[in-house]
Parts: structure tokens; sequence; C-alpha cells
């Protein structure tokens, strides 16, 4: 997958979505960012990063070496700690999204935003996924639509912000033309269902209790 990401294609996903990422994650502060797995080089994504500290957790085995390495279904990070969790194409390359999503839930504080980077199987490069037995982009084992795993936030009680489709280029290798902004803003506009990818914004859901006080009587006299 990292040599496919060096390809002309690869390299122009990155940029779009790099491009993306400085957009998002702009307004989204805090003390604590947490990137759930390396897309690309280690310091793509986390400059954005408007936290006071960012770190970077990685697969054990993995050649890239992050901050924190652990399975991102079992993270070695306390509850309720971590103001932003940024996941670019983590579910894509996970056979437990669902073990994922509750570990992130968990680490994740009251009112804590969600970012995630996803492949769309409605979109381009779905579509050639039925044409061809070959996967694409390689490694990949399964896609999650942003309409699904919106479902599933729900269930976690998080709210859904917004859905962001992008990237608009045919999925041939051959596609040597670079990026351009132009392109993506007129794929947006008027045929969003073709887009290859969508960046998913949420923010964990927090209701507090509000006791209900009984009021008070004045005591019955003994005696009328």
């Amino acid at each position: 997958l990292q040599e496919w990401l060096a390809t002309p294609i690869g390299t122009s996903l990155l940029e779009v979505e790099a491009r993306l990422a400085r957009e998002t994650l702009d307004g989204l502060f805090g003390e604590q960012f947490l990137q759930l797995g390396q897309w690309g080089q280690r310091d793509l994504f986390l400059p954005f990063a408007r936290t006071q500290s960012a770190w970077l957790t990685t697969m054990p085995g993995s050649l890239d070496t992050g901050d924190i390495i652990a399975e991102p279904a079992r993270l070695p990070i306390e509850s309720e700690s971590i103001d932003v969790v940024f996941m670019p194409h983590t579910l894509d390359l996970t056979d437990h999204p669902h073990a994922v999503l509750r570990e992130v839930y968990r680490v994740l504080r009251a009112d804590g935003q969600l970012v995630v980077m996803g492949f769309r199987p409605g979109g381009l490069w779905g579509l050639r996924r039925l044409l061809t037995w070959r996967s694409y982009p390689p490694g990949r084992p399964t896609m999650i639509s942003d309409r699904q795993l919106s479902d599933w936030l729900r269930l976690l009680d998080v709210k859904i912000h917004g859905v962001r489709r992008y990237f608009f280029r045919w999925p041939f290798g051959g596609n040597r033309k670079p990026a351009v902004r132009r392109w993506e803003a007129v794929g947006d506009r008027w045929w969003p269902e073709l887009a290859s990818c969508y960046a998913l914004t949420a923010k964990k859901q927090l209701h507090t209790l509000t006791p209900i006080r009984q009021r008070w009587r004045r005591p019955a006299a003994a005696v009328g």
C-alpha cells in the first residue's frame, strides 16, 4: 500500500487529503490529538493539529514507527483523555471496525471530536472493485460507506456534524495528471455520488443528569 501511495495517483490523493485535513482540523482545539494509523508520511497530518500535543499510533510489527505502538482496538490510553481523534483510512484497513469505534469512543473526552477519512464503495473506485478481481487500492480488505458509518456512530451516541466527499480521479494507475482544486470543486458540486472518498466529522455526545429535587413540605401537625 505504501508503494501505491508513492505512485502519481496515490500522491495526488495524499495532496488532496492533506489540504482537506488542514481545513477540517483548523477549528478543533484542546489538549490531546490522536491519529490512529499512519497514512502516507509520518508528518503528513500531525502538523495540522491545533491541540497542545499530537500523537501517532502504528500497528505492532509495522515498518513505520509511531509515538504509540498498539492495536487500534486495544489502545493503552486512559479513558476520556483525548480531545480529537483523527482516522485516515483506519477503518478501511482493519478487520474489526466496530471494535475500533468502541475504543475510540472510550478514549474520547466528553464533547470530543472525531474525524474519519475513508473510501466510498459507491464511488468511482468502488465501481472498479466490482469490475475487477483486484482490490483497489491494494491491501484494502473492505470499504465502509459514509451512510453506514454514520449509523454505527449514532448507535454509540455520537453526533454527526457533516460528511464531505472528495477525490474525483479515475481509478487507473496510468493517471499521471496532478490533482486540480478546480476539478475537485466541480465534482463536489455536480456529481458528489461519484467521489472516491469521504471525510466525516462527528462529536461525542454528553448527556448530563439533572437531579429533580422534591418540593419542601411543612410537616403535618400532630394535633389539628
